[in-house]
């Protein structure tokens, strides 16, 4: 060995090595969501999780429902005066911010759904407002909930967030847990919030439909798997001996399983098969998945229809403006409610403004009904107006025209007009 590899050797020990990013391993507390996937399972039924859950087409079909209807409605910011009236504010960073780029890594399309689906599956969703040093806006990043804690301070009047590092950007060092306070946290809460947390769909309402709906497609899976092959038994009038019967047990595994399961069976030595079945009445598989859709469709407060479930079901109407006016009065209208009055308290600090979606678009007619709900707004037959003509063209998106922003008062009586001849006064009944 050279001189220069012994000192190489000795010198190993104290060579700086490269430091590893640290990952912050999860709380295993009683309402953590770790804790319910390790321990609370039911009667051996499989455990409802984030992945599990998206198995599920039913639970996947109204989480897209909802998520992508939130995800699509535009969102804007009103000034309002003192006596009432509420101004649109023209586009600015903090607009674009909620409607384009939440974040460098979060357009807005992504975040809102990310937010909806946190909220729907997990209970709550997290955003951190992210400011520069003046205390402005610059981003809006949202957070998976499981990497959040709420804590309870300054004796019970706030919350502050212990957020855990993200384990799919591990860099070198940065193994600490963020504190944010509750002031710099968008905290939308779901149904049945206890002050710090909302139960989580997923261990509650989920939990008993959902594992039944996992086990019951793992038992169809494993059925067709079997070539849709119901069970069967060999049966001999003498008694064999724990070698031959282990090896009929092999030879029927080896040439009569998965794409062999079609060959002829070839029996010998008295062997007669007899097939295993259980009564249709008895077992009822597509009946119960038809349940569980419904079920489920119940927990989201999703008519069963809209994630095409339409058998033995009606709609609230023949057209699309009343599916759109109904799912936005009995689904929608919580959601968007929980984010606002949340975005509201923490965004603006001063009356007068406010951040409201607007879901217009859930509840326009077809072509025909718009235009004549839009002939009474203008001012039909004489009757005033509650739009200007400026303001109808918005709503079909047409560009504004000159001396477009007075509203039409109505016309006065004339004398044709048969109310025009009663003298003041005069009793109708004559």
């Amino acid at each position: 060995m050279s001189l220069w590899d012994q000192a190489r050797r000795w010198l190993a020990p104290f060579a700086p090595q490269p430091v590893q990013a640290a990952v912050a391993v999860p709380q295993i507390t009683r309402d953590s969501s770790l804790f319910g996937d390790l321990f609370n399972n039911i009667a051996g039924l499989p455990v409802l999780n984030e992945d599990t859950a998206n198995t599920i087409s039913a639970i996947t079909g109204c989480v897209n429902l909802i998520a992508g209807a939130v995800q699509a409605m535009p969102g804007h910011i009103y000034r309002e005066s003192p006596d009432g009236e509420r101004q649109q504010e023209p586009a600015g960073p903090l607009w674009y911010i909620l409607n384009e780029e939440f974040h460098p890594r979060w357009s807005a399309a992504s975040a809102w759904d990310f937010v909806m689906r946190s909220r729907l599956l997990h209970g709550d969703a997290y955003i951190a407002i992210r400011r520069d040093g003046r205390g402005n806006i610059t981003t809006l990043e949202p957070i998976h909930p499981r990497r959040v804690y709420p804590m309870i301070m300054d004796h019970g009047n706030t919350i502050w967030y212990r957020v855990a590092p993200n384990p799919l950007f591990p860099r070198p060092g940065d193994g600490e847990w963020e504190l944010i306070y509750s002031e710099d946290m968008l905290h939308v809460t779901g149904p049945g919030f206890n002050g710090v947390r909302s139960p989580s769909p997923l261990r509650y309402s989920l939990r008993m439909v959902g594992a039944v709906t996992q086990a019951t497609q793992d038992y169809s899976a494993r059925f067709f798997a079997n070539s849709a092959r119901p069970d069967y038994a060999l049966t001999t009038p003498g008694n064999l001996d724990p070698a031959t019967i282990e090896a009929l047990r092999g030879m029927l595994a080896d040439r009569h399983a998965q794409e062999n399961a079609h060959r002829p069976m070839v029996l010998s030595g008295g062997l007669d098969i007899k097939t295993i079945t259980m009564p249709t009445e008895d077992v009822q598989l597509l009946e119960t998945r038809r349940f569980q859709i419904e079920e489920i469709a119940r927990v989201y407060g999703v008519p069963p229809f809209m994630i095409g479930h339409t058998e033995k079901t009606t709609s609230w109407g023949s057209g699309v403006e009343q599916m759109g006016t109904g799912f936005l009065r009995y689904c929608l209208r919580t959601h968007l409610d929980a984010i606002q009055t949340e975005f509201n308290r923490k965004l603006f600090k001063r009356a007068g403004r406010f951040f409201a979606f607007d879901p217009s678009d859930l509840t326009k007619a077809d072509t025909k009904e718009l235009y004549e709900s839009l002939r009474i707004a203008l001012g039909r037959a004489g009757e005033p107006g509650f739009m200007t003509p400026n303001e109808v063209r918005r709503v079909i998106n047409r560009n504004h025209v000159p001396g477009g922003d007075a509203l039409f008062a109505g016309l006065a009586p004339t004398a044709t007009d048969p109310s025009s001849q009663i003298p003041q006064g005069a009793p109708l009944d004559g």
